[in-house]
């Protein structure tokens, strides 16, 4: 954004050698050549940024591991984290692998019923718990998880009346455990570290689940390392520069940077305070690069926005003004063809009045580089943030290619498409436009699932499951999945998602769910975005109580037909929608609607209200409607209410 920086990148023979050691091994080099004179993790507590250095880093992981083998853990057996982002994520993680254990993360957000299914399914025999809300799941279930031997809860708070239980262990007092053993057989950590090798599974990762149970991804060390190499030679990153950690533990983007990337790199491991003070702990720290999910730049795209909106007219004109020049540098520079003098000036005189302040505002302005990734995102976005200065740019990956492989490159980027794969990586297009993918990167397989291994893995090559194709610069564009590839009654092929993404460029459409497979034309399930609509309603004096009430208002209705009629303008005649209806309540991964990283589960959701979509082409106006409404509090409410549905 600024002058132009150092990166101070490692030297090619220690980028050469990262996908020869494990993780915990790599820690102990860094450790004895970093030691105590570079920070390797920094987590905000109570407004103060506290400080781990990579000696310090070691001490922790080697005390968890080693209070691990006095507790029992043997080499190859399986460990579950279910642990939000804090720094004993990363001492749990290596700890359990400097010990020979294969680590399996969890959703902190899942239910009793998905952690039981994720413990068993691996058979782990101890689980790291983040907090009480997460033991008090693990304890009403414990006569389902039969080979648990123990529960290592982090958080103390709330624990007090649990201590008695001897199926709990403290962090506290597994660190003191480890500091005992370490001080009876100094040499056993060092001796139990070097026995890993780079082929040892080091993690399994659960697929996404969008069509059913989700798949255990088998990755190895030398998967995950051979990846933090492609990106710590190709990214704007070096040693000393920061990461935060936002995204869950249990995502690959998570373990690809916090431990892949950040551990092989020398980078700084960053923790916010929490999820909504991550826009100041950004300002405060100036992390180098983020890769988050489509759904956090949508939701910022949508807040930027609002607020504007809600300014005064001098602003707003300054920034529409802004908006329009840098909007049009980037489709110059997506096209490759030269900005005019003029632009270029105009664009440096709005980037000091309304790009800099702006992206200081929400948190971004120290970015080298930003990454979207882990579900299709519409090129509005990126364009709006390209445009507003933020060097964002889409990226494509799946758990089983060992995490993101196709990036755009700086000098072209182009918001359709998910640019061009990272070196040692190899894609092409089989046949049936299925995105086939061949790298040292690639998982070794599905855990206890021969069947659907040798169907992803063929000949060298993974099967995706996703639909593309190149355009003339050798750029990717992802259709979507193969299966999600729908034909209306006259055999016009369409993908939702395409669709999807677009509709949640507006600011009032949190969630949209496309249909219209054999059917005569297109119509949507819409959420409606309950805090931006709800400011909307405020402003207009439009009373409302709940958010079912509100996206059944007449005037949210009209408010949604318009912003559906802007999308239908960028569609092509065949993907036009016709009807649409507002659902009465949000999509919600505890009722199984959405994956925990909020991919829809459509045909999950096709079954939940087949008889809303038999309304839509029934031709009816509108349906009663019983449904059960999960509320904060995790009691279950029946809701009655009648169901518009709607003609754009």
């Amino acid at each position: 954004m600024g002058k132009k920086e150092t990166i101070h990148r490692l030297d090619d023979e220690t980028l050469s050698k990262i996908t020869q050691f494990t993780f915990p091994q790599i820690l102990s080099r860094h450790a004895d050549s970093l030691g105590d004179n570079h920070i390797a993790i920094r987590e905000k507590a109570y407004g103060i940024w506290q400080t781990y250095t990579w000696r310090q880093y070691l001490e922790y992981t080697k005390h968890v591991a080693l209070g691990l083998h006095k507790l029992g853990l043997k080499r190859g057996e399986h460990v579950c984290i279910i642990l939000d982002n804090h720094p004993e994520w990363l001492f749990a993680e290596l700890g359990v692998q400097a010990m020979g254990g294969i680590i399996i993360p969890l959703f902190t957000s899942a239910i009793a019923k998905e952690l039981v299914y994720g413990i068993n399914r691996v058979k782990s025999v101890y689980v790291f718990a983040q907090d009480q809300e997460q033991v008090d799941k693990l304890l009403e279930t414990k006569d389902e998880l039969p080979t648990v031997r123990k529960v290592i809860y982090v958080d103390p708070t709330g624990m007090r009346t649990y201590r008695n239980n001897p199926w709990l262990i403290s962090f506290k007092e597994l660190l003191e455990l480890g500091k005992k053993v370490d001080q009876d057989n100094p040499d056993l950590f060092n001796k139990e570290l070097w026995e890993g090798v780079p082929s040892d599974v080091a993690i399994m990762l659960q697929t996404s689940g969008t069509t059913g149970l989700p798949k255990m991804v088998m990755l190895t060390y030398e998967n995950i390392n051979d990846m933090a190499w492609k990106w710590l030679i190709t990214a704007p990153i070096g040693v000393g520069d920061n990461w935060i950690s936002i995204t869950p533990t249990a995502w690959i983007v998570d373990q690809l940077w916090g431990v892949g990337i950040t551990l092989s790199g020398g980078m700084i491991m960053n923790f916010p305070e929490t999820f909504e003070t991550v826009v100041e702990d950004f300002r405060e720290i100036g992390p180098t690069v983020i890769v988050t999910s489509s759904r956090f730049w949508e939701d910022l795209a949508s807040k930027i926005r609002v607020k504007i909106s809600d300014s005064g007219f001098i602003k707003r004109w300054l920034y529409y003004k802004s908006l329009n020049i840098g909007g049009r540098v980037v489709d110059l520079q997506s096209e490759k063809k030269p900005v005019p003098f003029h632009l270029r000036l105009l664009k440096s005189i709005m980037k000091y009045l309304v790009s800099r302040p702006l992206l200081d505002r929400v948190g971004c302005l120290g970015f080298r580089a930003a990454y979207t990734g882990g579900h299709p995102i519409s090129p509005d976005v990126i364009r709006f943030f390209r445009a507003n200065g933020l060097n964002l740019k889409q990226c494509y990956g799946l758990t089983e290619a060992g995490g993101i492989f196709q990036v755009q490159p700086d000098d072209e980027v182009k918001p359709e498409t998910v640019g061009t794969p990272l070196p040692g990586t190899e894609v092409r297009i089989a046949e049936d436009q299925e995105v086939l993918v061949s790298s040292k990167s690639i998982f070794v397989g599905y855990y206890e699932n021969p069947e659907a291994t040798e169907e992803a893995l063929k000949d060298g090559w993974f099967h995706t499951g996703d639909a593309g194709y190149y355009d003339d610069d050798g750029h990717l564009l992802i259709i979507g999945r193969k299966e999600d590839i729908m034909r209306t009654r006259e055999g016009e092929a369409f993908s939702p998602d395409f669709i999807e993404t677009r509709l949640k460029f507006s600011p009032y459409i949190k969630e949209a769910v496309i249909w219209g497979e054999g059917q005569p034309y297109l119509s949507a399930f819409i959420n409606i975005d309950f805090g931006n609509v709800g400011n909307w309603a405020e402003e207009r004096k439009i009373p409302y109580t709940t958010y079912t009430d509100l996206s059944q208002r007449p005037e949210v209705e009209e408010l949604i037909r318009q912003e559906v009629r802007e999308v239908n303008k960028q569609l092509p005649e065949p993907m036009k929608l016709v009807k649409f209806l507002l659902l009465y309540k949000l999509l919600d991964p505890d009722d199984e609607e959405l994956t925990r990283t909020g991919k829809v589960r459509r045909k999950f959701v096709f079954q939940q209200y087949k008889n809303l979509i038999d309304a839509i082409y029934s031709d009816k106006k509108e349906i009663e409607v019983t449904g059960k409404v999960r509320y904060r509090d995790g009691h279950v409410g029946t809701i009655n209410t009648t169901v518009r549905i709607l003609d754009v």
